[in-house]
């Protein structure tokens, strides 16, 4: 048996039913949602941020480290440490003054720049030790504090 189709106002009062409940979100409903990611972002965003200034903080300390245990094996090969003038550079390409190398130092062959783009500033002799590294942080200014603060071979 079939059913009969509704007809007139029976019929456009199911149209109704069935397009309330296939609609969508009422503007309210996106506003509060909106609302919520935004409230989670302003509260959780900062955290990120920080924590991400950490971490090139940490890698800057990491690449140090690495710079000294590659100077480390130059000095083996050559019996010195590269020259100012020769830089870090000499880590990865061999130097006129360098007979015995055995390089490149560096894994890849290439001279890292620090994590904020600029280049390590290389001194031999330096100040506190046969040679010093150093990144001038985020604001690549001399001093400062937390991600602009210098980061050194020398300090812990």
């Amino acid at each position: 048996m079939k059913q009969a189709l509704p007809t007139g106002a029976a019929r456009s009062s199911s149209l109704r039913r069935r397009r309330r409940a296939e609609g969508g979100y009422t503007l309210v409903e996106l506003l509060v949602v909106i609302t919520i990611i935004g409230l989670i972002v302003a509260l959780v965003g900062p955290r990120v941020l920080g924590y991400l200034g950490d971490s090139k903080v940490k890698t800057a300390k990491i690449q140090i480290q690495g710079f000294s245990s590659a100077l480390d094996l130059f000095y083996l090969d050559t019996g010195r440490y590269p020259s100012t003038s020769e830089g870090l550079a000499a880590l990865v390409q061999r130097t006129p003054g360098a007979a015995t190398w055995n390089g490149p130092y560096l894994k890849g062959g290439t001279l890292p720049s620090d994590p904020w783009g600029k280049p390590y500033i290389y001194r031999a002799p330096g100040e506190h030790g046969a040679y010093d590294i150093v990144s001038r942080g985020s604001d690549g200014q001399e001093g400062g504090t937390g991600t602009n603060a210098d980061i050194t071979s020398w300090s812990k």
